[in-house]
């Protein structure tokens, strides 16, 4: 069994009542602590607000990213595949009131400047 970072991405819908929205969240964490009974999800955390970005020059205030690109919280799951760990994430309640989520594979592998990852460059033809 391999495990997947799952990002929460974007806000809710705009049209969305409090009453709606906080219906998805608690619908998340019922769906989200039977999940973690069944240790399918472990648990990760959602993401305040404040953010900084440092680079080789410099520390900026942020966040940088649109709001569809806003990344909420995190949280782990443990499946055999990727497609299996998308699956399990349609699930999630959120999805109705405008969230996404990204799947990630997590590598326990430690990164080489000799093979490719996501910081490799794409070469250009």
């Amino acid at each position: 069994m391999s495990e997947f970072l799952l990002l929460s991405r974007g806000q809710w819908d705009a049209d969305k009542t409090p009453e709606e929205i906080q219906g998805a969240i608690d619908a998340f964490y019922g769906w989200f602590d039977e999940q973690a009974a069944a240790g399918v999800m472990k648990a990760g955390s959602r993401l305040g607000t404040g953010c900084r970005l440092v680079t080789r020059d410099r520390v900026l205030d942020g966040p940088f990213t649109e709001a569809k690109e806003i990344i909420g919280g995190f949280w782990f799951i443990h499946a055999d595949s990727l497609d299996e760990a998308a699956r399990l994430a349609a699930k999630n309640p959120c999805l109705a009131c405008g969230l996404s989520f990204e799947i990630r594979p997590l590598e326990a592998e430690r990164a080489s400047a000799w093979r490719a990852a996501n910081e490799t460059p794409v070469a250009v033809s």
